[in-house]
């Protein structure tokens, strides 16, 4: 584990929740002046702990409006049958998460975004179920989002 100070904490924070603060302005808030800031942000992304620069869309806006947390069992636990999957997942663009999970039934959780239930019914049929090896979905939809937050916690590094 890369050991953090409470600045590079606080930059990794703020870069978090503010992606597009200028340096001058991150370098402020954390109390350097904008070169060092620089080379600490240069530092942090070498060393892998900031992964990416990305911009949040409002789906809603865009018509994605039903989002579903998908529980998906294979008939095979093998390394080809779970590749398989994964590489088939990966061209979906419906899924915005796959993950191998354990302690369930399931073997997979993905976190789907479509337009409506039609297009959620195409996803399933159309693409899901298609794939070999899936034996069992099961579909949980989303009602309300109570909280999203895409900012990791930083608090408890030491």
């Amino acid at each position: 584990m890369i050991q953090l100070d409470r600045t590079d904490r606080r930059i990794l924070d703020l870069m978090q929740r503010h992606g597009r603060i200028s340096n001058l302005e991150l370098a402020e808030r954390v109390g350097l002046s904008p070169s060092p800031c620089s080379r600490r942000v240069k530092a942090l992304e070498d060393a892998g702990l900031i992964a990416d620069h990305v911009t949040l869309l409002d789906a809603a806006k865009l018509g994605l409006t039903l989002q579903a947390y998908i529980h998906i069992s294979l008939d095979r636990h093998t390394p080809e049958r779970f590749e398989t999957f994964d590489a088939a997942v990966l061209n979906f663009p419906e899924v915005l998460e796959c993950d191998l999970i354990t302690g369930t039934e399931a073997d997979y959780q993905l976190k789907v975004i479509v337009r409506d239930m039609e297009h959620y019914q195409q996803f399933l049929l159309g693409k899901l179920t298609r794939l070999e090896g899936v034996t069992g979905v099961r579909s949980s939809f989303v009602l309300r989002r109570i909280k999203h937050d895409t900012a990791l916690p930083l608090d408890h590094l030491v």
